[in-house]
């Protein structure tokens, strides 16, 4: 079955052309390492919550929307050696390609997948 990292990030709504662009930049890389897949969403009906929510986890502010993605790789095998050649690429430096919204408040992780229909 397929491997799945997800993120969630809070993305400045300002930012969003920024953001699509930066996605598809980065798609292309993840595909030339192997990604079968990448998704983007743009949130529209992201409640708040009173215990958790997407909103608390990502910190977002007022003008912000919250972002929600994954990658779809054939296997865990793939995607760990396609992190490892991408870490190392000078593209993915943040002085070379800098992200439209704070890093620090990404959440992400790898998901072995165990339904797919």
């Amino acid at each position: 079955m397929t491997y799945i990292d997800g993120f969630v990030a809070a993305v400045p709504t300002a930012n969003r052309e920024a953001y699509i662009k930066h996605a598809e930049w980065a798609a292309s890389l993840f595909k030339e390492q192997g990604a079968l897949k990448t998704v983007e969403c743009w949130g529209n009906d992201v409640p708040e919550g009173k215990v958790t929510s997407f909103t608390m986890a990502v910190q977002r502010k007022d003008d912000e929307t919250v972002v929600f993605s994954w990658i779809v790789w054939p296997s865990r095998q793939v995607r760990d050696e396609a992190w490892k050649v991408m870490t190392a690429d000078p593209r993915m430096r943040p002085d070379a390609n800098a992200m439209p919204f704070d890093g620090k408040r990404l959440i992400y992780g790898g998901f072995e997948t165990i339904v797919e229909v």
